[in-house]
């Protein structure tokens, strides 16, 4: 049996926005706060149907060698048998939780 490489689904909140990412690395950073994510995986661009939001995304993230994303922003970390397709949707309020206040940029 060959041992294939993880491939983890991480799920955080970036400007109102949840990002469904996949990558091959993830480990705490040196920064103190935040986790280092490298080597994001995207899906083969052989497919016929295109999924608009993965192609924003692999535009967004096109050239990134690291990703720095503070921890109070994650969500969830999976390490998954399977690709997924990475995706970006809006973050939907509600609930009795209240989020731990973060500053958002002025536009």
């Amino acid at each position: 049996m060959t041992k294939r490489e993880p491939i983890y689904k991480v799920i955080f909140l970036n400007q109102g926005q949840v990002y469904e990412m996949y990558a091959k690395q993830i480990f705490q950073s040196d920064l103190w706060g935040f986790l280092e994510i490298e080597e994001f995986v995207f899906g083969e661009r052989s497919q016929l149907v295109v999924d608009p939001s993965e192609e924003k995304l692999k535009a967004q993230f096109d050239g990134v060698v690291r990703s720095f994303v503070p921890m109070h922003s994650i969500v969830r970390i999976d390490e998954v048998e399977r690709l997924g397709t990475p995706k970006i949707s809006e973050a939907k309020g509600g609930g009795n939780v209240m989020p731990f206040p973060m500053p958002m940029p002025e536009k």
